[in-house]
């Protein structure tokens, strides 16, 4: 049998879960892997045997999706062009994880695709999503990439298609402990922005930027590059994970029993889904880094225990294979 697997290069989340999945996959077929997109800080581990720049998602430095960014710094032609002349015939079955070039050309040649993605969750109507709907936010959703057959994850079972999170090895290599620091990782908001807010909360701050170069440490608050190795060390031994709503970075928090506090990209409506359905579980969740907000959750051992089993292989053979 032989697969392409397609991922999303944006975020960090789908390259985390190609990690884990692609080494599965090749111990019972054939493998391709193609990604595109161009905003990831996670870097792949693996063969990667097509790349393309794709369509990204673009952020403003004050947490928000910037619609002018997003739509003047793509190429949007280029991307049609590419979707013509994919050849993907020779596929007996295309994974995509939210990846959109292969979708359309799947869709449009008539190709074996399944879509196996946090966002393949959100079109069943079980899933939690805010009461104020956001038509653009569903539009993009739902036709960002086109599929029929559907596997979502997501951080609990709200439909018999919609399985856990896939938490990588690295994740549960790890024993976690908790020193008393607290990890940042705000990649929407500019340092500044960070730091302004968390050097009036008198506990110690370990944010990983991706605009900073070098380590710098200002008071109670330390700045680190992204590095992927220093990340985990501090992971391990963290007092809680305050993050950008986005879905693998929250669901390690949780299998690590950490406290856990996440600001939802502003107009990012999949964020703001996932916000909704954290809030659901007594996870707080605020609009913007509210010192007061940050202040009370530091103050607060609020945690949530999570069952996030190992069982993507099994997903694999029996669900997507079918072997």
């Amino acid at each position: 049998m032989k697969v392409l697997y397609a991922f999303q290069g944006t975020g960090n989340g789908h390259v985390a879960r190609a990690q884990e999945i692609i080494p599965i996959l090749k111990r019972h077929a054939s493998v391709d892997t193609l990604i595109s997109g161009h905003q990831s800080q996670l870097k792949a581990d693996f063969d990667i045997n097509f790349q393309y720049r794709g369509i990204s998602l673009l952020y403003n430095k004050t947490g928000g999706l910037s619609y002018r960014k997003t739509f003047t710094e793509n190429k949007f032609l280029n991307a049609v062009k590419t979707i013509k002349e994919m050849e993907l015939s020779q596929y007996d079955l295309i994974i995509n994880d939210y990846e959109p070039l292969t979708g359309w050309a799947s869709k449009l040649k008539g190709l074996p695709m399944i879509e196996l993605s946090h966002q393949a969750s959100m079109s069943f109507p079980e899933t939690p999503k805010p009461q104020k709907k956001d038509f653009l936010g569903e539009m993009i959703l739902k036709y960002y990439v086109p599929s029929e057959r559907k596997i979502g994850f997501h951080f609990e079972n709200y439909h018999p298609q919609i399985k856990k999170p896939v938490i990588r090895k690295k994740i549960r290599n790890l024993n976690p402990y908790k020193q008393g620091y607290y990890l940042v990782y705000l990649p929407s908001f500019a340092d500044e922005n960070i730091i302004k807010v968390l050097r009036k909360v008198p506990v110690e701050w370990k944010i990983f930027s991706k605009y900073s170069k070098v380590h710098v440490k200002i008071k109670n608050v330390e700045v680190f590059p992204i590095d992927e190795s220093q990340y985990l060390k501090y992971f391990e031994g963290c007092e809680g994970i305050l993050c950008n709503a986005g879905f693998e970075t929250p669901a390690e928090a949780l299998f690590m029993d950490k406290k856990l506090f996440v600001i939802p990209i502003h107009n990012q409506y999949e964020q703001e889904c996932n916000a909704c359905a954290l809030d659901k579980m007594g996870i707080p969740n605020s609009k913007v880094l509210h010192l007061q907000e940050i202040m009370e959750w530091v103050a607060s051992d609020y945690h949530l225990k999570v069952d996030y089993p190992n069982d993507i292989e099994d997903i694999l053979l029996n669900e997507v294979l079918i072997l």
